[in-house]
């Protein structure tokens, strides 16, 4: 039999191991009953701003029937936010009205005043990402402006749409969600301008407009980089080409573009047009050739004639896609011409007039042509 003494320290020991088996949550309840509950600090949103240009991302048209007959450049960026409600789920967004211009009525003046835009606010610290929302027509050259120019890692994404606000299946709404989503993520950074379209991510240096009425309407011929779905992006290749932070050329050191022009080539093209061109004061002449960049027998001489007075001479295609052959159908080393490399002809004229801003001769533009 036990005594007394020991059935009470028999029992004390039992009660303190069913107390030390109990999980430290329940033994620590009644002090937790007690206290304050903790208060978790919301996650800060990303800070993205949106500089608005005008185009039909800003347009409106008479009835909503007018998905290809409206005025560009008519809804202020205030309002064009206002109506996306949706914004605010993703990031904390400000707009920011740069111009208000239909994009085909760009200048080079247009391009440096947003360029310097984008990367005064690249530098600020309440800035994660950019979006530019543009006209459709000469976005392409925008974005890849952009991509050669503002030294950032941060996210700067141009979107725009094929029809106005006021039309039926008007798309701008859902392409401006995801170009703030692209924007607002960390996935997006150090890969270069980008272009949000059709549920899309394109790189700015590759993408070009191929269709004018349909939604659809830019494409790569390398493909898109990623996709846009629900709100969220999905990345599948990334950009190879020097770009922003990779980047030779600075718009805070650039004052003005050089002068640079594109002539096309046809059947039965006059030499009187490079003539004209090459005796305009360019710095270099972009030859929108047939095929591989092929130049017409009656205007080689008149592209050496500039070629000899020192306009750079580029040869470029018209075709979409495909990329054009150094010394194939011209012999470029022995004319001291360069090729355009994959790049269209209005991309081409874009690249040499930032290269130009500083003397180059044939050999350094034609690297530029093959880096960029």
């Amino acid at each position: 039999m036990f005594s007394q003494l020991t059935l009470k320290r028999l029992l004390a020991g039992a009660a303190f191991a069913a107390w030390a088996i109990v999980s430290p949550a329940q033994q620590l309840a009644p002090a937790a009953q007690s206290a304050q509950p903790a208060v978790v600090a919301p996650a800060s949103k990303p800070r993205v701003v949106v500089l608005a240009t005008g185009g039909t991302i800003a347009g409106a048209g008479a009835t909503a029937a007018n998905s290809a007959s409206y005025a560009a450049a008519k809804v202020p960026v205030d309002k064009l936010l206002a109506g996306l409600p949706e914004l605010a789920n993703v990031a904390d967004v400000r707009g920011e009205q740069v111009f208000q211009i239909a994009s085909e009525s760009f200048t080079n003046a247009q391009l440096l005043q947003l360029g310097k835009r984008v990367s005064a606010l690249a530098k600020q610290p309440d800035v994660d990402g950019i979006v530019v929302t543009h006209g459709t027509d000469t976005l392409e050259e925008t974005a890849y402006f952009l991509n050669l120019v503002v030294h950032t890692d941060k996210p700067i994404v141009v979107v725009g749409s094929m029809r106005p606000g006021t039309a039926l299946s008007a798309d701008g709404a859902l392409n401006l969600l995801d170009a703030v989503t692209v924007a607002a993520s960390k996935e997006s950074a150090g890969k270069g301008v980008l272009v949000t379209m059709s549920d899309e991510i394109q790189s700015g240096r590759d993408v070009t407009k191929g269709v004018n009425i349909k939604t659809q309407a830019f494409r790569s011929q390398w493909g898109p980089l990623g996709m846009v779905v629900e709100g969220k992006s999905y990345w599948f290749r990334a950009p190879v080409k020097r770009h922003t932070m990779q980047s030779e050329f600075n718009i805070d050191e650039i004052t003005a573009l050089a002068p640079v022009d594109i002539v096309y080539g046809y059947g039965n093209v006059p030499r009187t047009l490079v003539d004209t061109v090459a005796g305009s004061g360019v710095k270099a002449l972009i030859h929108a050739g047939t095929g591989n960049g092929s130049v017409a027998d009656r205007i080689v001489p008149a592209l050496q004639e500039a070629r000899a007075k020192g306009v750079q001479i580029v040869r470029s295609s018209r075709v979409a896609d495909g990329f054009v052959l150094r010394n194939a159908e011209q012999p470029d080393d022995k004319y001291d011409w360069v090729v355009a490399h994959d790049l269209n002809p209005q991309k081409a004229r874009i690249l040499a007039a930032v290269a130009l801003t500083r003397p180059q001769t044939s050999q350094e533009l034609q690297r530029i042509f093959w880096q960029y």
